[in-house]
C-alpha cells in the first residue's frame, strides 16, 4: 500500500459542541498526519460550490444551509490507504449504524448533522483537497 492524501471536515455541529479536539485526537491516534488544517466559516457561494455534486438531491439546501450556520474545520490528511482508512475511522452516516468507537458514533447527533464528512474517492480527495488547499499549503 502507498501513502495517500485525503480530505475531512470537522462540521459546524462538532465544532459548537467542542469535540474537535477529541475529532482529531482521534483521528491522529488512527496513524492520519495533519497535513493541512484550516478553521473557516463557509460562505454560502463556498458551500453550494463545494456540494454542487448533490445539486439536484433533495437535501441539497438543508446541508449548504447546516455547513455555513458555523465554523468548519477544513483538513488534509495523510497516511497509509487514507481514504479507506477516514471512512473507517468516520464510521456510517447515520451514527445509529456506525461501530463502535467510530467518530460518528462517539459523537454524531443524526444523520444530517453528523459531525465530519470526509472523501470517498482518491479523485474526490484530490479535488476537495484543492478546494480548500494551495499547492503551496500542502507541498
Amino acid at each position: 500500500m502507498s501513502t495517500q492524501r485525503t480530505f475531512s471536515i470537522i462540521k459546524p455541529d462538532a465544532v459548537a459542541a467542542g469535540q474537535a479536539g477529541a475529532i482529531l485526537a482521534l483521528l491522529e491516534k488512527s496513524g492520519f498526519k495533519i497535513l493541512g488544517l484550516k478553521m473557516l466559516q463557509l460562505t454560502q457561494k463556498q458551500a453550494e460550490g463545494f456540494y454542487e455534486v448533490h445539486k439536484e438531491r433533495p437535501f441539497y439546501g438543508s446541508l449548504v444551509k447546516f455547513m455555513t450556520e458555523g465554523p468548519v474545520i477544513v483538513m488534509a490528511l495523510e497516511r497509509e490507504d487514507a481514504v479507506t482508512k477516514l471512512r473507517e475511522v468516520m464510521g456510517a452516516t447515520n451514527p445509529a449504524n456506525a461501530a463502535e468507537g467510530t467518530v460518528r458514533k462517539l459523537f454524531a447527533k443524526s444523520i444530517e448533522r453528523n459531525c465530519i464528512h470526509g472523501s470517498d474517492a482518491l479523485e474526490t480527495a484530490a479535488q476537495e483537497l484543492g478546494y480548500f488547499f494551495s499547492k503551496a499549503e500542502l507541498g
